[in-house]
């Protein structure tokens, strides 16, 4: 259908899932408030206290407790998992099961307006997790600081450098069989060896050389330590960089997969 809208394409689509999000925004507050205090519960403080009373306790963590390095993480890998998986089954939904998408474009949007609109409501539900979790950080005395602030739009970023590029996979597949894997041995990886739980100079170098060119990594890192103070001007700039690089990259290739699946 030829024509014009009156307002910004990307900002339709976005609405259109505001809509529904405003149905089921208090379960997801709740999963991104009630997560975090179990993770803070069971490794936080579980096993803190078992690494804190070890021969090298917070001085192997550049002098903060187990619980500050791993709470701060939080922020950046719940943003991860929430918008991973927000990218996938609710999107490929659009292209095979509702056909969402496909009756979009039959309006004056375009294909192009559906994906960047999608980056839009991943935005939202990022800020959403990442939120809730700066709010359960704030009740600890280890992790209450104003540095929480600038971490949450860090969280949301971090959560964009998956789900950007994952919508732009979703967009080339016609099936979900490959989602389980992507989940299993590309996020869950990232997580374990990100530097979520330890310091990444303690995996082997290879590992770690790894480790350093993933978003998660650089989302911990901004996140840690802006909440706990010590980072460093460059470092946070470079780790800033690399997250919009990942999304812009990712945002970029959505545009292009968007439009080969949804081209009449």
């Amino acid at each position: 259908m030829s024509g014009t809208i009156s307002s910004w394409g990307p900002a339709r689509v976005y609405f259109r899932d505001w809509t529904y999000f405003r149905f089921v925004w208090r379960t997801a507050v709740f999963g991104s408030v009630v997560q975090p205090v179990m993770y803070l519960l069971g490794v936080g403080l579980g096993i803190g206290e078992l690494v804190d009373g070890g021969p090298a306790g917070p001085d192997a963590l550049g002098g903060v407790s187990y619980f500050a390095f791993y709470a701060t993480a939080l922020i950046a890998t719940t943003s991860m998992f929430v918008l991973g998986q927000e990218s996938l089954w609710p999107t490929m939904d659009g292209f095979t099961w509702s056909e969402a998408h496909q009756a979009m474009i039959s309006t004056p949007l375009t294909s192009r307006d559906v994906a960047l609109g999608k980056g839009l409501y991943y935005g939202l539900r990022g800020l959403v997790s990442s939120a809730g979790v700066a709010l359960v950080l704030a009740c600890f005395t280890e992790t209450r600081s104003w540095g929480l602030l600038p971490a949450i739009p860090v969280g949301v970023l971090t959560g964009l450098a998956f789900a950007m590029p994952f919508a732009a996979w979703v967009a080339t597949r016609h099936t979900d069989n490959s989602f389980s894997a992507l989940l299993r041995f590309g996020v869950v990886p990232m997580f374990l060896f990100g530097g979520a739980f330890y310091p990444i100079d303690q995996l082997p170098p290879w590992l770690e050389f790894v480790a350093r060119l993933t978003p998660i990594w650089h989302g911990i890192e901004l996140c840690r330590g802006l909440v706990l103070g010590g980072l460093e001007p460059m470092a946070g700039l470079v780790h800033l960089l690399v997250l919009l690089g990942f999304v812009t990259a990712g945002s970029i290739a959505a545009t292009i997969t968007f439009d080969r699946r949804l081209r009449p």
